[in-house]
C-alpha cells in the first residue's frame, strides 16, 4: 500500500469515533423530526398532537451515546426498530408531507441502526486486537 492510500484510509480508532458521531447525529435528527413532525408540519390533529411524546424515549439514550457506553449502543439498535415499523407504516398509510416525514424517519432509523452496529462491531474487534 502506498503513504497516500495510507493516509486516506481511516484508522479504526476514527471509524469508531465516525460511527459514534453518525449514530448521535441520527439520534438527534429523529428526536428532531418527531418533534417538528408532530407539532407543526403534519400532526394528526391540528394544532399539535401528544404523539409529539414519542421523542421523549429517544432522549433517554442520548447520554449514553455521548458517554460511549456500548450498552447504550446495543440496545438502541434494538429500540430503533420500534421507530422504523411506525415510519414504514404510516409512509404507507400518510397523505402528504406525513408519508415524507415518514420516509426520512426510516433512513435516519436505518441510518441509528447501522451506525450502533457498526460501532459496537469496531469496538468488539479492537478490543479482541488490542494487547
Amino acid at each position: 500500500m502506498t503513504p497516500a492510500a495510507d493516509a486516506q484510509t481511516p484508522s479504526p480508532p476514527d471509524l469508531v469515533d465516525r460511527t459514534r458521531w453518525l449514530a448521535v447525529g441520527s439520534l438527534l435528527g429523529l428526536i428532531l423530526l418527531s418533534l417538528v413532525w408532530e407539532l407543526w408540519a403534519a400532526p394528526l390533529r391540528p394544532g399539535g398532537s401528544l404523539l409529539a411524546l414519542k421523542a421523549l424515549p429517544l432522549c433517554l439514550p442520548l447520554a449514553g451515546l455521548l458517554k460511549n457506553r456500548m450498552y447504550t449502543y446495543r440496545w438502541v439498535s434494538l429500540l430503533v426498530w420500534l421507530y422504523f415499523t411506525e415510519g414504514v407504516v404510516r409512509a404507507w398509510g400518510d397523505r402528504e408531507p406525513g408519508n415524507w416525514l415518514a420516509l426520512l424517519q426510516v433512513v435516519l432509523c436505518l441510518a441509528l441502526f447501522a451506525a450502533c452496529a457498526w460501532h459496537v462491531r469496531l469496538r468488539l474487534r479492537n478490543a479482541r486486537n488490542a494487547p
